[in-house]
């Protein structure tokens, strides 16, 4: 933001990033909380945008380690903060609300936190420069936000060895992965940032696919998605690139 002051440019950045993120999380809860949209509804509006909002603003950091740090101690604040509010430490109806499934305070210290986990070391480790962070946020966002949407909308069509999930919702979780992450590729790719090619979007293909099907497995009724699925594309991630 500053290149004659990159330190000040950063904390600048971290600022302004922190504070839309905050914002969003906050306009989602309020949602919520007035009843325009129902509570499945408006977490998963969470899960989709925020991590993806808060890629957009990874160009207004510098490069290098410090960058990457600033700009993952935005989802590490929030990593402290699932913490106090599913301990029941803060009070925040609103949040709790937005981020839950049933409105119980103590969801959040699961798959909210792995959510905020996963973002934080996508971020710090892999940064803007690798696809891997690319894929790994996308797959988390777009494409296990939408795979719920979808699913409980025209999830008729289970899927044969797992009856908790469906086809269009699997379909629609590796196709809105995949095409997320083309948009970053893109979008990163602008700002000199990554060299795209055909190489990377079919690791970007290779990631969405194999993260579906690891969202798939019966063994998704017992572990949380916003683990399996970053993990899964960090896994394959450093494979294919």
């Amino acid at each position: 933001m500053l290149p004659q002051n990159p330190i000040a440019g950063d904390i600048c950045a971290a600022a302004l990033t922190g504070g839309a993120v905050l914002s969003l999380i906050q306009f989602w809860g309020e949602i919520a909380k007035r009843g325009f949209t129902g509570q499945t509804v408006s977490r998963k509006l969470v899960h989709i945008s925020v991590g993806l909002v808060f890629m957009l603003f990874w160009p207004l950091f510098s490069s290098g380690c410090r960058g990457a740090l600033l700009a993952a101690l935005i989802p590490g604040i929030n990593i402290i903060r699932m913490l106090l509010l599913g301990l029941g430490i803060w009070k925040d109806e609103a949040v709790v609300k937005s981020m839950s499934r049933y409105g119980d305070h103590r969801e959040l210290l699961k798959g909210p936190l792995c959510y905020a986990s996963a973002i934080t070391l996508a971020c710090a480790i892999y940064w803007r420069t690798s696809p891997i962070a690319i894929a790994a946020i996308c797959n988390l966002c777009a494409g296990d936000g939408l795979a719920d949407l979808v699913g409980r909308r025209f999830g008729i069509q289970k899927i044969p060895y797992n009856r908790n999930k469906s086809v269009f919702g699997s379909l629609a979780m590796a196709i809105s992965g995949f095409l997320a992450s083309i948009g970053y590729m893109h979008y990163f790719a602008s700002f000199g940032f990554i060299q795209e090619s055909w190489e990377m979007v079919f690791g970007f293909l290779v990631v969405s696919l194999g993260s579906t099907l690891v969202e798939s497995l019966p063994t998704s009724n017992e572990l949380d998605d916003n683990l399996t699925i970053p993990v899964t594309s960090l896994l394959l991630g450093t494979l294919v690139f």
